[in-house]
């Protein structure tokens, strides 16, 4: 099976060099948004991965007042949890000159996703989709976004035609319950980004991208595979 023609890699030697560039291009596409629209929305990953990346990008010169930013997933624990993806998006990307960014969490203090789902539900309804980007990691699972092996609701978030945008999730390689945009959601964008480190996950995203062996059931796959918009994948070792 040949490597699919909706996705583009762009390597780079050094992650500096990665965080630049992707910054650079998320930049370019913000600024796009507010001149031809007056708004622009950004959806990103936590974890580990992004810190260069956001710290790079919180110093990019354009009008952040008009940017929203929110997460394409989080871990069900309050921003001063040392496992919150808001609270490590404060640190790095709301910072600088992104500091005048208007931030839309994925998190309420209800006691778990489920009892919260309305509220997070009826606060993403706000925004205003499209998304301008959204970038996504992958985690040595295979799992992007809080689409993990095993989830109890992950078919129903990886189906393209649920119009529903916000999910709970649940999965033994989760730890935490969690919370996440379903991929019909974050395939709404006009611009969307894979970024990976590692020459491990290098070598996975190729066999998730070729459905070989185990790679063939990961959830990131089904981001590889779709058709509805182009994904440009930004990989270091």
């Amino acid at each position: 099976m040949p490597p699919m023609l909706n996705v583009t890699t762009h390597s780079f030697t050094d992650c500096q060099a990665l965080a630049v560039a992707l910054a650079e291009r998320v930049a370019e596409r913000l600024r796009e948004g507010i001149a031809e629209r007056g708004s622009a929305l950004l959806a990103v990953s936590g974890g580990s991965t992004p810190r260069h990346f956001f710290e790079r990008l919180s110093r990019e010169s354009l009008d952040w007042a008009k940017v929203q930013i929110t997460l394409v997933d989080e871990r069900w624990v309050p921003e001063s949890d040392e496992r919150s993806n808001a609270g490590m998006l404060k640190a790095t990307l709301l910072q600088h000159a992104a500091s005048a960014a208007q931030f839309v969490p994925l998190y309420t203090d209800a006691p778990t996703p489920e009892a919260g789902l309305a509220t997070v539900r009826a606060r993403m309804a706000s925004l205003s989709l499209p998304f301008d980007v959204v970038v996504l990691g992958m985690g040595n699972d295979g799992h992007t976004a809080s689409f993990f092996p095993g989830g109890d609701r992950l078919p129903e978030a990886l189906d393209v035609n649920n119009p529903v945008h916000v999910l709970p999730m649940r999965a033994a390689g989760a730890g935490e319950p969690r919370i996440t945009f379903t991929l019909s959601a974050l395939l709404d964008t006009r611009a969307l980004y894979l970024h990976i480190e590692g020459e491990a996950k290098q070598q996975l995203l190729a066999d998730a991208r070729l459905g070989l062996g185990a790679a063939a059931n990961f959830p990131v796959r089904a981001v590889l595979t779709q058709e509805r918009v182009p994904v440009a994948v930004y990989w270091c070792p």
